[in-house]
This record gives C-alpha cells, structure tokens and sequence, in this order.
C-alpha cells in the first residue's frame, strides 16, 4: 500500500525502546503521532531486545543520572499497573569491583548523594549471602535492594498498544528513506511505502540514527555486542529471588549479569564485547566460538556453579557516544528535529522517562526533566 502526504502532528523514526515511550507519552497528550518503525514491533535487530535489561539506582556512571532513573521506576510501575503486563523485576542489585574501581565508588558516591538505601559489602559477604557469586575476596560491592531488571519486549509491546489505544499510529516493516524540511518549517519523511508530513520529527532510530542526522556523526557510533545465557549446575541459586542483577569490574574487564528468566540459563554480556565498531546493516549478527569463549571463561572465575552449558547466544548493538552518555536534543540547524541517541549500552532502563522528556522536547522545545548533561553542544570544540 501506498501512502502519499499523510498529515500528523509528530512522526517517531524507531519503535524500540525509546520510541515506543516517546509516542505512547505524546499520543497521550493528544498529539497526533505516527511511529514508524523498518522491522517488527518488537524485534532483535538492534538494542532493544535480549528478554532481560538491568534497571538499578545506585548509578556509578554518573549520580546526575538518578533523577532520571527514579522518574523511570514510576513510569515502569505505572505502564505495569495500567496494563497488566509483567514489565520490572526488583531482584536486588550488586556493583562491585576493587575498592577504588569507578564501578564501587561510583556507586557508592551516588547512593550516598541521594539517600538510596544500599549496604556496601565485601566480596567474601557478597558471596555468603548470595551462593552464585565468587567475588575475589578483596572486592567490594554495593547492594541495593531495589534493583532489578525491566522485560524489554513487553515494554515495547506495552507501551506500543498504549499509543495506539490513545490514538496514535504505529506501522511496523516500513523502512524510512529519508527526511527533509518542509517549506511552512515542519518535516517530510520518505518511506519505502510513501510520504509524510508533520510539524516535528524524532528521531529515536538507535544504530541508525546517524544517519539521518550530521549532527550525529561521529557521535553516535555502533558497536556489536554479544549475550550468553549458561545453565547453571545449581538453578536455584541464580533464580530472580536469591541473584541479584549484577555489573562487576575485574582485571578481564567489565561485565554485566542476571538472574535466570524465560531462557534456562544466567544471562551475561562484557560491556564493549569485542570493541567492534559496525555498520548496523552490515555486521556479524551470528554469534562466533570466540564471542562465546569470552563469556564462559569469565563465568567460569566469577560465577562457576552458573557456568553450565550454553543454552543461548544472541547479539545485539550499542550505539555509544564519546563521553558514553546520552545526547537529548533538538538538531542546532532542524529544531523541529528532536534526537534520543547514544545510549551507550546503558540506556533501556530508562526509557519510559526518556521517552518523556522526549515526547515534552518534541511538543515544547524544552523539558523539566534533568538532561542538560545530554545536549549536543557539550561536543562543539573547545566545550
């Protein structure tokens, strides 16, 4: 079917993680919203899939992050309770490295900023209280109970049906080409199945946001990264009520974990695999004996009882920016134009808030949420 000049108030490229909120938050608001979205809704192309993604609030890569992650949790209990849908997961949560690794003290420092309750724990109690770990006993951790962990796919479902019940358009395999501004100052977006209009544009697309942005260029970079899920010789040690979500840093590198859930098997991932750098439709997306290698010789020091047979390799893609924080924004030359970009590998916990402050950038040009860490201009030269 062919559409030609279809009007609407927004448009959304992506329907992941990010877009599905930011067009559930603006449809709710009354705006006339279409998402369009290249694959299917969900899908395992790009970085919002993979059954389990961590949520915490002891938030060690910056303590400016909290607000936003607290707005999250809200936003997540809230679309559970209005759906239905099994959305988070509070497990518990362990950050843990050597006692002046970032991943230890920024935990700790941004615990201690907000009033979060945590306990700070060494390795040996670590692994006394929770039989699955076996942290080096000169570790150090930070326990906070209410970490956990946020089930991707029904979010997106979640959040998608919600949109639509509210009156905006979702259309899934519908690959858009191009955009462009209109002459009256709103935008045009090109499809592989027809031409729309609206008075602004998110770009919410991941991996390939760049390109439909310059803005973005260098910016926004892909990454390939890889999943392991191992049966564990004792799964009831690594079941979501005794095995806490976890990110821990050791000399191999960093990495992060969760409990047992819809595979049969621990799921893990080292943060930047194999620091491969990719184009998001031209990438290895098998899973190869040496990305497994990587994990289970990990799992085998750290998590040995967990480091059964494998019953699952999946990868998906970072797409990072050079700080690895994210970029919420208008373009500097298309303010009609609002970017959610460079995740980082850290960004699906909160996307029911992004999709927020999004959904207020595109309709307002501004927000109250706190993201003025995120703008575009902390990368012009000299900043």
């Amino acid at each position: 079917m062919s559409v030609t000049n279809e009007r609407y108030d927004a448009i959304v490229i992506g329907v992941g993680g990010m877009g599905s909120a930011t067009a559930y938050h603006l449809a709710r608001r009354g705006v006339d919203v279409l998402g369009l979205e290249r694959y299917d809704v969900p899908h395992a192309r790009g970085s919002s899939h993979g059954i389990t993604r961590i949520i915490r609030r002891a938030y060690y890569e910056h303590p400016s992050y909290i607000p936003m992650v607290e707005r999250a949790y809200e936003l997540w209990d809230d679309l559970a309770e209005r759906t239905g849908r099994d959305i988070l997961h509070r497990t518990g949560s362990i950050d843990a490295g050597s006692e002046d690794d970032v991943v230890f003290r920024g935990s700790v420092e941004s615990c201690e900023r907000y009033d979060i309750p945590h306990e700070v724990l060494a390795g040996g109690e670590v692994n006394d209280r929770f039989p699955g770990y076996r942290l080096p006993e000169d570790h150090m951790a930070v326990y906070q109970p209410d970490g956990g962990f946020v089930v991707p796919e029904q979010a997106i479902v979640a959040h998608a049906e919600e949109a639509q019940a509210a009156g905006g358009e979702i259309r899934a395999r519908e690959r858009v080409t191009d955009w462009s501004e209109t002459a009256e100052g709103g935008v045009r977006v090109e499809t592989d199945k027809g031409t729309y209009e609206a008075e602004t544009l998110v770009l919410a697309a991941g991996a390939w946001n760049r390109k439909f942005a310059d803005a973005l260029s260098g910016l926004a970079v892909p990454e390939r990264q890889v999943l392991a899920w191992f049966q564990p010789e004792a799964p009831e040690r690594f079941e979501p009520d005794r095995f806490p979500v976890w990110n821990l840093s050791v000399p191999e590198g960093r990495f992060y974990g969760l409990p047992i859930y819809d595979v049969p098997g621990m799921k893990l991932g080292r943060y930047h695999h194999l620091d491969e750098q990719v184009d998001p439709d031209e990438y290895q997306t098998e899973p190869q004996p040496a990305d497994e290698r990587i994990l289970r010789e990990f799992a085998e020091r750290y998590f040995p009882e967990g480091a059964g047979p494998t019953m699952r390799l999946a990868t998906c893609l970072f797409t990072n920016s050079p700080d690895e924080h994210f970029i919420l924004d208008t373009l500097p030359d298309h303010p009609q134009v609002t970017v959610g970009a460079g995740f980082s590998g850290h960004g699906f916990k909160f996307a029911s808030a992004i999709g927020e402050a999004l959904a207020d950038l595109a309709v307002d040009g501004e927000t109250d949420r706190p993201i003025d860490m995120f703008g575009l201009d902390r990368f012009a030269a000299g900043a």
